[in-house]
């Protein structure tokens, strides 16, 4: 199973912070699993980290190395990702969660995400 995480999610994975959950560790460990970032968390976390408000602790290069030590595979951003963003209803408006959602969709792959509204986009996508 292909699984995308959200890029809380992914940041709790390689954190082992608490907040991850058991149904979310279950998956990830599962034997068939394949685990997936996206670029789109990568950007998404060395913006947040340059803001330096103090709620991204990592910069987009630590971890994009924790990803790739953790053995997640990278999701390239592609135009047909981008352009199915246009095909989604408004249920969320931060531009990082909506493409992340068409890249599920278009993939298709299982989002692991912790976001409510996010899970509100189809029922291939697993709240955690």
């Amino acid at each position: 199973m292909n699984l995308l995480l959200d890029t809380h999610v992914a940041l709790w994975a390689i954190t082992d912070s608490p907040r991850l959950s058991a149904r979310a560790r279950e998956l990830l460990s599962a034997p068939h699993a394949s685990v997936w970032v996206s670029a789109v968390s990568v950007w998404e976390i060395a913006i947040k980290h340059a803001l330096a408000r103090g709620d991204m602790p990592v910069s987009g290069q630590e971890a994009l190395r924790w990803f790739q030590v953790s053995g997640y595979r990278l999701l390239a951003i592609e135009a047909h990702h981008a352009s199915a963003v246009e095909d989604l209803p408004p249920h969320h408006q931060d531009p990082f969660d909506r493409l992340l959602v068409a890249q599920a969709l278009v993939e298709p792959m299982r989002l692991l995400t912790h976001d409510a509204t996010v899970a509100r986009y189809s029922d291939s996508i697993l709240r955690v």
